[in-house]
C-alpha cells in the first residue's frame, strides 16, 4: 500500500478503516526525519495489509498537538483503533521490523480487557 498523508480531514477515517495503522510525525525540516523517513518507506513496502501514514507537523499542527508530538520524528502504532505503541526518535529496520511482529501477535481482547479493568480502577478512586 503507498503511503497514506494523514491530515485533521481524513485521520478518523483512515483510523477506522486499518486494522494495523502505522504513523510517522515528521517535519520536512528535521534531519532525523530525512534519515527515518527511507527506513519508513522501505517498511511500508514489506507489509502491503498494513496502513502506513504520514504526518508533517508544520502542515498538521492540530494533529501533533492531539497526540502531544513534542519530539519528530515519533512512531505511533495503532491497531483496531487503539493505541498500543509510541516511540521518538530513528527506528532502525530491525527494531522497527520487530515492533510490528510484536503488534501482529498482540491478543487484543486480552488488551481491551486490560484496558477496561484500568478504566474501572480509574474510576473508582
Amino acid at each position: 500500500m503507498a503511503l497514506v498523508t494523514l491530515t485533521s480531514e481524513n485521520f478518523e477515517k483512515t483510523l477506522a478503516e486499518s486494522e494495523i495503522l502505522i504513523i510517522d510525525f515528521w517535519a520536512p525540516w528535521c534531519g532525523p526525519c530525512k534519515s527515518f523517513g527511507p527506513i519508513f518507506e522501505k517498511i511500508s513496502e514489506k507489509y502491503p495489509d498494513i496502513t502506513f501514514a504520514k504526518v508533517n507537523t508544520e502542515e498538521e499542527q492540530a494533529l501533533g498537538a492531539q497526540f502531544q508530538i513534542r519530539s519528530i520524528p515519533t512512531t505511533m502504532i495503532a491497531r483496531e483503533q487503539i493505541f498500543i505503541f509510541q516511540q521518538a526518535g530513528v527506528m532502525p529496520e530491525e527494531a522497527f521490523d520487530d515492533i510490528i511482529g510484536q503488534v501482529q501477535a498482540l491478543n487484543m481482547d486480552t488488551v481491551r480487557k486490560e484496558i477496561e479493568q484500568q478504566t474501572a480502577s480509574e474510576a473508582a478512586k
